[in-house]
């Protein structure tokens, strides 16, 4: 029985707006192998049977070619419910189109019939394409985010029978406004001029010019993503555009996998590298609240506003924020807090180097003490003993690795601003073993710092964010609609949530499964112990110290007093 008094059947019988608005449609999808565009691909496959064509935007990788690189996507675990139900891969690749290109290029790298066919057969198109570097050097960035962006709605404006363009940036583009509400901004500088910029200047160049360019913003992320919305406003005039905002995209919160994702990225990366014991220190405001979005519950939100668009005409909700934290709001202190409960007693890891713990400091000078005591110095005695045991030393690259991270991180984990995302509010409405264990800090350790750079900037700021357009169209959607289509977090258990990416990032990305856990039970109650006895020795070395050190000056005090004078007498 729902909330709304209706049974399942009932609900089941309700019709799907949202999969008959793409019934017959082919939307075109860039970034559609990132981890946003492989939910979005799989989405669509399982709710919508009719679609016409999924278009894929991929580039040969690392020597795989398109399709070699799409069919290793679908036999993912990701698409295992929409294989089972579409009864394999072959049905669902007669739902793809691969078009051949790459957005850095300066024509895209289409050739001429992928051209005519994006042009003549598009009706959608997702641009969701972009480097989520935070440290990424400005021309790379420029050419991927801007400049790739003007290429993708130069070719959207040539389409015969586009119906709506989405554009995905970010909720942390416009880092100047405390509060972010539903409408477009004043980009930092000329989109058109900076692409200019990075077409023609050298290296040297730009690096020198960098600093004035980005000005008050943190780094060349936000600064691209800006450039990107304004170019997506301008384009207003001639196509339909709907820009996204997400806020921090995290693993799936409910289907088709709960807690899944190719990437530790974000909080997750965080709990992993602390679970694992080798983050014991963070320079964070730690009563701040992450704002932060299930990947599933953004995808959602694309489809439930394509659909508001078509249906109701809205052409007004063009710019749409999507967060969290106007319905729930956990600080980081919470949030690390509940993954330390839950590796430490729940999931734990493999390859623990030492039993989770650390806090967060709000003092830059008393982090890096500890980062020094508890990172660096730790790092290098088991480097050692690594290089003792014949094997590859690891951990001191990988703590300067983190450490870079943590650079590029910390301005948002010190400040915050609050989203007005109305839109987002009212569209809801409407709708080998050993081997494997000694390298293991290696491969995490990579991906830790890797993650760090998306996420480190974001626990040491604060934003707000006005979201009112999706909670206005959810009330338009169906019982139905509502629970297969959710674009909000009511009924989020974060506890539960987190364990899940715990579990799904222990599975998917760090490769550890299920038959591991009773060892990595046994070697953190090891961890515990040794913990416990390393700081009772700790301390009981500093008491004996500070012992010594009160016998010592008390006996000189004393014995000074104690001493006879000898008054001596003079001829």
């Amino acid at each position: 029985m729902s909330s709304e008094g209706f049974t399942e059947t009932e609900v089941d019988a309700m019709p799907d707006r949202l999969a008959e608005t793409f019934s017959g449609m082919n939307v075109f999808i860039t970034g559609g192998t990132g981890f946003m565009g492989k939910v979005l691909v799989e989405k669509l496959l399982r709710k919508c049977p009719d679609i016409g064509k999924i278009i894929l935007f991929v580039r040969e990788k690392k020597g795989k070619l398109p399709k070699q690189r799409l069919e290793e996507m679908l036999n993912d675990d990701l698409f295992e419910k929409v294989r089972n139900l579409r009864g394999g891969v072959v049905p669902l690749l007669e739902k793809m189109h691969i078009v051949t290109g790459d957005v850095i290029e300066p024509d895209l790298g289409l050739s001429d019939g992928d051209r005519q066919f994006i042009i003549q057969e598009v009706n959608f198109i997702i641009h969701a394409a972009a480097t989520i570097r935070f440290d990424e050097e400005l021309r790379k960035a420029v050419l991927l985010n801007v400049r790739g962006t003007k290429l993708i709605l130069e070719l959207a404006k040539e389409c015969k029978n586009l119906k709506l363009f989405f554009h995905v940036s970010t909720a942390y583009c416009h880092l100047h406004e405390k509060l972010l509400e539903e409408k477009p901004y004043p980009p930092p500088a000329d989109p058109n001029k900076v692409i200019q910029i990075a077409e023609w200047m050298d290296e040297e160049s730009i690096a020198l010019l960098t600093p004035k360019l980005l000005s008050k913003l943190p780094n060349s992320y936000a600064f691209t993503k800006a450039l990107g919305e304004a170019l997506a406003v301008e384009a207003m005039e001639h196509i339909p555009i709907i820009i996204l905002r997400p806020s921090i995209v995290i693993p799936i919160w409910q289907e088709p996998v709960p807690g899944w994702t190719d990437n530790i990225n974000g909080p997750t990366g965080l709990l992993i590298g602390a679970g694992k014991g080798v983050i014991r220190s963070m320079y964070c405001k730690s009563n701040s609240y992450a704002d932060y979005l299930p990947v599933d519950v953004f995808i959602n939100g694309i489809m439930i506003m394509a659909w508001n668009y078509l249906h109701y005409g809205d052409k007004k909700s063009n710019v749409v924020n999507f967060t969290s934290s106007a319905e729930i709001k956990v600080t980081w202190l919470e949030m690390i807090d509940a993954g330390r409960e839950i590796i430490m007693n729940r999931v734990p890891l493999n390859g623990v180097v030492w039993y989770p713990g650390g806090s967060m400091k709000h003092s830059r000078l008393y982090h890096n003490i500890c980062v020094l005591f508890f990172h660096w110095i730790p790092a290098i005695i088991l480097d050692t003993l690594l290089f003792c045991l014949g094997y590859k030393p690891v951990l001191m690259r990988v703590h300067r690795r983190i450490s870079k991270g943590f650079d590029v991180f910390e301005y948002y984990t010190n400040n915050q601003w609050d989203f007005k995302s109305d839109i987002a509010q009212t569209v809801r409405q409407r709708l080998n073993t050993r081997e494997r264990r000694d390298y293991i800090l290696m491969r995490v350790h990579r991906r830790i710092s890797k993650g760090f750079d998306v996420f480190e900037y974001y626990t040491n700021n604060q934003w707000d964010f006005k979201s009112d357009i999706a909670q206005t169209v959810r009330q338009r959607l169906n019982t139905r609609e509502r629970r297969d289509y959710k674009v909000d977090a009511i009924g989020l258990d974060i506890s539960k949530y987190f364990e899940d990416c715990i579990r799904a990032a222990r599975k998917y990305i760090l490769k550890e499964y299920d038959d591991t856990l009773p060892a990595a039970r046994r070697h953190m109650k090891i961890m515990w112990f040794v913990d416990l006895v390393v700081r009772c020795l700790f301390w009981g070395l500093i008491l004996y110290w500070l012992s010594g050190w009160c016998f010592s000056l008390y006996t000189s005090t004393v014995g000074f007093k104690d001493t006879p004078t000898v008054v001596g007498t003079s001829i």
